[in-house]
C-alpha cells in the first residue's frame, strides 16, 4: 500500500530549481535512501513531504490526503501526528534535560505524558541510553545525543521517520549501527524510512533507493533490488 505519493512536485528557491515535476512513491512500512549530489534536491523532497515547506506546484498525498491542501494549523498537527524527523544536528535544547526534549512533540500536541512517558522509556531501555534521560544534552557523547535524538522522533509512533543525514557526524562504526538501529525501529513501528545520506556505505545498505540529479530521479526512474551505481562521494 503506497504511504507517500509524489505528483509533478517543483520547488524553486529564487531561480533555482531545487526539485523539477518529481514523481514518486514510498509504500507502507517500507525503508529507502535518497542519494544524489549536494543540491540535487534530497533534503528539499524530505522537508515538503515532512511539511516543513510547501511546494511552488504539485501534489503530496500522505495516507490517502493531500497535505498541500491543509492550512498551517494542520499542517502543524499533521507533523505532530505522522510525522518523526531525525537531522544530522540534534536540535536538543541544552537547558532542559534529555527526557524533557523527548517529551516536547508529546506536549506541543497535547498527547498524554504519562503514556508517552512510558514509550520513552521503554526505547531508551532498548537503546541503552536509559542513563541520559536525567542528563543535559552536553553531557552526552555524539552517538548518545543522536540515540536521544531517535528516541523523540519515535515518541509518537509516527507513520513517516524522516532521516536527513542521520550518520553525518558519526564515524563508521557508529554510522553502521545507527543505519541498523533506524532500520529495525521502523519495522518494528511499521514506519515508513526515508534517509537522505552521502555515505556510500549507508545508501548500499538500502535495496530501495531513489537517485536524484539536479532536482529530478535520474534516469527518470526508480532503483529497487538491482540499484544503480551511486554518485561519487562528495570532498
Amino acid at each position: 500500500m503506497t504511504m507517500v505519493s509524489v505528483k509533478n512536485l517543483t520547488k524553486k528557491y529564487g531561480d533555482q530549481f531545487a526539485l523539477k515535476n518529481l514523481s514518486l512513491d514510498l509504500e507502507e512500512a517500507g525503508q529507502y535512501a535518497i542519494v544524489g549530489a549536494s543540491g540535487s534536491g534530497k533534503s528539499t523532497l524530505l522537508y515538503l513531504i515532512g511539511g516543513l515547506d510547501r511546494p511552488d506546484s504539485g501534489e503530496i498525498i500522505v495516507g490517502g490526503k493531500s497535505i498541500g491542501k491543509l492550512n498551517d494549523e494542520s499542517l502543524s498537527v499533521y507533523r505532530n501526528k505522522y510525522v518523526g524527523f531525525i537531522f544530522q544536528f540534534h536540535f536538543l535544547l541544552p537547558s532542559i534535560n534529555c527526557l524533557k526534549n523527548t517529551l516536547l512533540p508529546a506536549e506541543i500536541g497535547g498527547h498524554n505524558i504519562s503514556e508517552v512517558t512510558k514509550r520513552v522509556e521503554g526505547l531508551s531501555e532498548h537503546l541503552g541510553i536509559s542513563h541520559c534521560l536525567s542528563k543535559f544534552p552536553y553531557q552526552l557523547s555524539g552517538g548518545e545525543q543522536q540515540r536521544v535524538n531517535i528516541v523523540r522522533a519515535l515518541s509518537l509512533k509516527p507513520r513517516l521517520l524522516l532521516c536527513d543525514e542521520p550518520t553525518g557526524n558519526l564515524d563508521s562504526e557508529n554510522s553502521a549501527k545507527v543505519t541498523k538501529l533506524l532500520k529495525d525501529l521502523s519495522k518494528e513501528f511499521s514506519a515508513t524510512l526515508a534517509v537522505v545520506t552521502h555515505d556510500p556505505t549507508v545508501a548500499k545498505s538500502f535495496t530501495n533507493r531513489f537517485v536524484l540529479k539536479d532536482g529530478e530521479l535520474a534516469e527518470g526512474r526508480f532503483y529497487a533490488s538491482a540499484a544503480p551505481p551511486l554518485p561519487p562521494r562528495e570532498s
